[in-house]
């Protein structure tokens, strides 16, 4: 694939990523497209929302993608995503067999593409996936990092008025 068509599916990433923000969920946006260039799936952190922990971009993506193609396997797929996926999202995208991930900003806390883990590459797991790393990653980043200063500008009290 070549770097502009990695930049459209992170823009759509992004523009997920916003929707989460606006909602008061941190900015995580995600998109599963196909080896054909098919959007199969695109959504954003709702774990608020849902009052589900597991409700992540990428675990929403990769159900409804599932659902779409009705199977949980979603071979030769790649994932687009803000930042890098965590260590349940890691497992779950393992356990999907996608081909690849492509995320914007690294994530020294909880990142499992490579920042504080790197499951992608570790031989003890039954499938190993392509990663790519720093697509539009000034604009993933400073969303993330715009959501966060805010929120510890802002009082618990006007957390819960705005």
């Amino acid at each position: 694939m070549m770097n502009s068509i990695h930049t459209k599916y992170m823009q759509m990433a992004l523009c997920e990523a916003v929707k989460a923000g606006k909602n008061e969920e941190v900015p995580v946006g995600a998109v599963l497209v196909s080896e054909n260039g098919e959007v199969l799936s695109k959504d954003h952190n709702r774990t608020i929302a849902l009052n589900d922990p597991t409700a992540h971009a990428e675990i929403l993506v990769l159900r409804t993608a599932a659902r779409k193609v009705m199977n949980y396997r979603l071979l030769n797929t790649t994932l687009y995503v803000t930042i890098e996926p965590c260590i349940m999202c890691m497992g779950a995208i393992i356990h999907s067999r996608l081909a690849r991930v492509a995320f914007g900003a690294c994530d020294p806390k909880w990142g499992a593409a490579g920042s504080l883990y790197n499951f992608a590459e570790d031989g003890r797991l039954n499938h190993r996936l392509e990663i790519l790393s720093g697509i539009c990653r000034d604009d993933c980043k400073a969303l993330i990092r715009d959501f966060f200063r805010k929120r510890r500008v802002l009082t618990p009290t006007q957390r819960v008025i705005s």
